[in-house]
């Protein structure tokens, strides 16, 4: 049946479509609904403080903790899906979301929330996380890799934010327990589409990968164990500079996005005397806009240096955040619809030239070095999703988190200009980051 259903959804072949494309289309779904499930938190903080007395400094530990998995998981998912396959791996993980979701509606202390919320949550979300978006696209496409990137990028992006409003509204009308539900029953249905349609090769498809010449090489399937692939390939890319430089932008790109602006831009709101529906809506609106910032940072990726498009990201995101405590109201002014505007443009522009960073320096272990260069985006998110919580509680409002952000922006912006060409655009001589084979 299956088959049968793989070859209905190859119709596209005959229409002179390539079946990448729809590879590509059921990852956007997939990544668009994990990242949504991810996303919960931000609206869940206020109702669960309120039922159960919980800090926001307490919540914000969950928060972290999801954050922290989300990101560390990534290098070690990439190895799984060279080892075992992208469709056991994404099941696996959304199934994951699902139980961690499903089972919060039965809790009553502070550790069942960081267990499900933060540890199942975390580590299903965080195998389809980026890493995941880039082992599709190397595996899948040749031309159009930078497009291909900005588009999924924007799916998971998009999905934390778009989806916000509607979590929002089922926390209004029914409860914080129903929107956890209908995560739990979103993720199992996207779980089924993936299993149905996703394959792993375009040699399964029996065709080669999207813009292919015929000289690529197929990379090899990796026999060796997952984790330890994960380690030595860290190992071996933390010898050169270019990783620690990506790395530590990267980590500043999660504080002042998923850790900063994502956790913490609706109940921030809500303290100047904004319905936290109105609040939602306004990341929602970044989301939508981060569709057209990050397919066009992906289509300039193809065109322009990367390491100058990372450089204007990261400047003109610093500059946002000093100007946005400013514009906190009990209604969204002009000012602020123009902040949401420019943010969305500017929040996750900065994957595909990552992204194409990593390809140029690390060659065929890009997708597993992405992997640990996204963990840091996740390590700086976590960090100051739980830190932005306490400096709510200690001074009693977020202005000394944004401003800190602001800064640390600009120090992503050092990093990116400070990374050297490779103009050969392969894996630098002298730092391969192809760990032993088991068994060699």
């Amino acid at each position: 049946m299956v088959r049968v259903l793989w070859s209905r959804v190859l119709w596209s072949r005959v229409l002179g479509v390539h079946p990448a494309w729809s590879i590509a289309a059921v990852a956007f779904v997939a990544l668009m609904g994990a990242a949504a499930f991810r996303s919960a938190p931000g609206v869940l903080m206020d109702p669960l403080h309120r039922e159960f007395g919980w800090s926001h400094g307490l919540i914000s530990v969950a928060v972290s903790l999801n954050l922290l998995l989300f990101g560390l998981t990534a290098p070690f998912a990439a190895a799984l899906m060279a080892r075992f396959g992208i469709r056991r791996v994404a099941v696996s993980a959304l199934l994951l979301v699902g139980v961690g979701s499903g089972l919060t509606v039965f809790m009553t202390e502070p550790w069942q929330l960081i267990l499900c919320w933060g540890l199942l949550v975390g580590l299903g979300t965080g195998s389809m996380a980026l890493a995941f978006v880039s082992t599709v696209v190397d595996r899948w496409f040749v031309a159009r890799r930078g497009l291909v990137s900005g588009v999924l990028t924007a799916a998971s992006a998009t999905g934390q934010l778009v989806f916000l409003p509607v979590e929002a509204m089922l926390v209004a009308d029914w409860g914080w327990r129903a929107a956890s539900l209908t995560i739990t029953a979103a993720a199992l249905l996207v779980a089924l589409l993936v299993r149905l349609v996703m394959r792993e090769r375009p040699r399964d498809a029996g065709v080669a990968a999207y813009g292919a010449t015929g000289d690529e090489p197929e990379p090899a399937r990796e026999r060796g164990n997952p984790a330890m692939v994960a380690i030595r390939t860290l190992l071996a890319a933390a010898r050169n500079p270019v990783f620690w430089l990506l790395a530590g932008g990267f980590a500043i790109c999660g504080a002042s996005t998923n850790g900063l602006v994502n956790t913490h831009f609706v109940p921030a709101a809500h303290d100047h005397g904004m319905p936290t529906t109105t609040a939602a809506g306004l990341l929602a609106v970044i989301g939508v806009f981060d569709v057209l910032g990050t397919v066009a940072s992906g289509h300039l990726t193809d065109k322009i240096n990367p390491r100058v498009l990372l450089a204007v990201y990261y400047t003109l995101r610093g500059a946002s955040l000093f100007v946005l405590p400013q514009l906190f109201a009990p209604e969204p002014g002009v000012e602020m619809v123009l902040f949401v505007v420019f943010y969305g443009l500017d929040w996750v522009a900065t994957v595909p030239p990552t992204m194409a960073l990593c390809r140029e320096h690390f060659g065929e272990r890009a997708s597993v070095v992405f992997g640990w260069v996204f963990a840091s985006h996740q390590v700086g998110a976590a960090v100051v999703a739980g830190g932005a919580g306490l400096i709510r509680d200690l001074f009693g409002d977020y202005a000394l988190a944004w401003y800190g952000s602001g800064a640390l922006c600009l120090l992503a912006t050092a990093f990116s200009v400070s990374i050297r060409r490779n103009a050969r655009g392969r894996p630098d001589p002298g730092r391969d980051v192809t760990p032993a084979r088991a068994g060699s």
